[in-house]
């Protein structure tokens, strides 16, 4: 019961039960200071940080004075940081070991997106405003355990009747502690760390199914930075900085020529309330200098560092932060020096702390700002090579559409697929091309003071006139592949059609040559022949209507083509086929013509022997 925690804020600040929480974690025994000072609390703090350190846990700007002052935005990080490294990344260890990832976000956006593919009311491009509406949550439930409810019905709920569906789901079918309410998710910008702490509980216990193309489909979505970059555009982060930065050298200023600043209360100094204040900044400095050393030195790969500067961004704010607490001290001491209360020791003791805190803050400004510059530099000179390297490769890239343009289409279907073949490769060269413009559109540009807007302009122009060509190459590539597809299609079917005619004239033209046209046995004989004459006759006049629609199809293919070659050879193929369709219905005609006579002559010759038949009879009755 005494480890119970009441107040999150409060309750972590002696850093005690944070130790406790890492024996258990780490399964080593971690001793503690149990004194009720400051001090005792500080260093219980600090020594969560180091075991965190230790354990390669990521942590940002979070410093042993911030937790000790219970600042609720660091406590809530550094729980974050704790909980991302023994429960999120512990849950994915396996799937990230057998990926060889170490990004358990993008796995985990991955198998989402995976899991929610099927469904087309779903697109999870992130962890916060796609899972506002309550969809996305339903979906993952849905894909894996279709039997616990039905889609059709969730999809005509609120987004809170939504959330709260998949959650009391999770609850009731898959043991997932409800640790989110619906009313806080269906909000313009839903917290991201919680959806992800209740997507690792959902992962954990559904089927998981990640593979490299899947995570590679994440990297080419596009980034989300202040304002969203529109499909197909490019566009900059602008982190301004002053040409002065906000951050100014403090200096150490001796007791005999000092002026206390108007904005210190000219009050008595305690001793021990100084000794204490110092105690903390040089703790705080302390930690500063360590995280300073720690950073990698400059990476060459352009996505390294600008995640490199975006961390010294932080860590240039967290010494910008400290700044007044740093001034505080040294005001400090040069009041209580000036009050002229000290005995020489205490006097000299204090102006040697002050000579120390000026200069390593000093020291850790220039340097800090030195790797500031550093990083800025490469940063533009690995973008500036990116899009040197983007112009080139759209120079190539268009030289090689031109010369595809250039040519004539296929004269047969044979050279057209080699044609598709070619110009899936333009396709799959424009796909690896993507993920390198993905990163474009991202670019992180440093201004000044002193350049303003002007240090954009030319690259913004520069970025426009690339995302332009960019565009154009994607559309023509775009148009040409349709146009490819269709033309494949339609000669396709006009060949397969023409073949099929083909078969149904040779059936035809057999069928015609079996036909009698004279020397009929009897009635019965000339009647099939007759009736085999009419069948032919029906189904010429039924298929007439296929004949023009082959013409029409030949002369659309040809058409389309612009090849003299091939049409010429489409307008031969059809001119044969029309040559046997008439030759056949005017063999029809002739046969017809042939069997009419025949019909005639017989009828004549039995009306001649009913005649003789008659005669002969009337003569016997004679």
């Amino acid at each position: 019961a005494q480890n119970y925690i009441k107040d999150m804020f409060t309750d972590l600040k002696d850093g005690r039960k944070l130790l406790d929480l890492l024996e258990g974690l780490t399964g080593k025994p971690l001793p503690k200071e149990r004194g009720s000072t400051r001090v005792h609390a500080l260093n219980n703090v600090n020594r969560v940080l180091q075991v965190l350190h230790q354990n390669n846990v990521e942590l940002v700007n979070i410093g042993g004075t911030d937790i000790v002052d219970g600042n609720h935005k660091l406590t809530l990080g550094l729980l974050w940081s704790i909980i991302l490294h023994w429960q999120v990344k512990d849950v994915m260890k396996n799937i990230m070991s057998d990926l060889q990832q170490t990004n358990s976000e993008k796995i985990l956006l991955s198998w989402v997106r995976q899991s929610t593919r099927p469904y087309s009311q779903v697109n999870v491009l992130n962890f916060t405003t796609s899972w506002a509406d309550g969809l996305a949550f339903n979906a993952v439930i849905h894909r894996h355990k279709p039997e616990l409810f039905s889609w059709d019905k969730v999809t005509k709920m609120s987004p809170v009747e939504r959330l709260e569906n998949a959650f009391s789901i999770a609850k009731n079918h898959l043991g997932i502690e409800k640790l989110l309410d619906p009313e806080d998710v269906a909000v313009q910008l839903p917290d991201k760390k919680s959806i992800i702490m209740y997507l690792t509980s959902l992962f954990e216990v559904l089927p998981k199914q990640v593979t490299m193309e899947d995570i590679r489909e994440v990297e080419t979505l596009p980034r989300r930075y202040k304002q969203e970059c529109e499909a197909g555009e490019f566009s900059m982060q602008q982190v301004c900085l002053s040409s002065n930065p906000a951050f100014l050298s403090l200096s150490y200023q001796d007791s005999s020529r000092a002026e206390t600043p108007s904005t210190v209360t000219e009050v008595d100094m305690d001793l021990d309330s100084y000794q204490v204040a110092l105690e903390e900044v040089l703790t705080w400095l302390l930690s500063a200098e360590d995280a300073f050393r720690e950073q990698e030195e400059i990476s060459g790969d352009v996505e390294e560092v600008k995640e490199q500067f975006s961390t010294h961004e932080g860590f240039m704010m967290e010494l910008t932060a400290h700044q007044s607490s740093v001034g505080n001290v040294l005001q400090a001491g040069n009041q209580l020096v000036a009050q002229g209360n000290l005995s020489p020791e205490e006097e000299f003791e204090i102006q040697e702390q002050m000579l120390l805190l000026n200069s390593r803050w000093e020291e850790l400004r220039v340097e800090s700002m030195d790797r500031q510059s550093r990083l800025h530099d490469m940063l533009m000179e690995l973008q500036k090579q990116q899009l040197q390297q983007l112009s080139d490769w759209l120079t190539v890239t268009e030289e090689r559409i031109q010369k595809m343009e250039s040519q004539l289409l296929a004269e047969d279907l044979e050279s057209l697929q080699k044609q598709l073949e070619e110009h899936k490769s333009l396709q799959s060269d424009l796909e690896a091309e993507q993920v390198k413009v993905n990163s474009l559109t991202h670019m992180v540009v440093i201004v000044d003071e002193s350049s303003g807007e002007s240090a954009t302009a030319i690259l913004e122009e520069q970025l426009q006139r690339l995302g332009e060509r960019w565009t154009a190459v994607c559309r023509w590539t775009e148009d040409r592949r349709v146009k490819l597809q269709e033309i494949q299609l339609l000669w396709q079917e006009l060949l397969e059609e023409q073949c099929l005619l083909k078969a149904w004239l040779t059936e035809k033209e057999e069928a015609l040559s079996k036909v009698q046209t004279s020397n009929f046995k009897d009635q019965t004989d000339l009647s099939v022949n007759v009736r085999k004459l009419a069948i032919l006759k029906e189904d010429m006049g039924m298929k007439r209507q296929t004949l023009d629609q082959l013409n029409e199809l030949g002369q659309d293919v040809a058409q389309i083509l612009g090849n003299g070659r091939a049409s010429s050879k489409i307008d031969q193929d059809q001119e044969e086929l029309t040559q046997r369709w008439d030759s056949l219905v005017q063999k029809l005609e002739d046969y017809s013509n042939q069997v009419f006579t025949s019909c005639l002559h017989f009828w004549s010759l039995k009306a001649q022997v009913v005649n003789l038949t008659v005669l002969l009879l009337l003569s016997h009755t004679d």
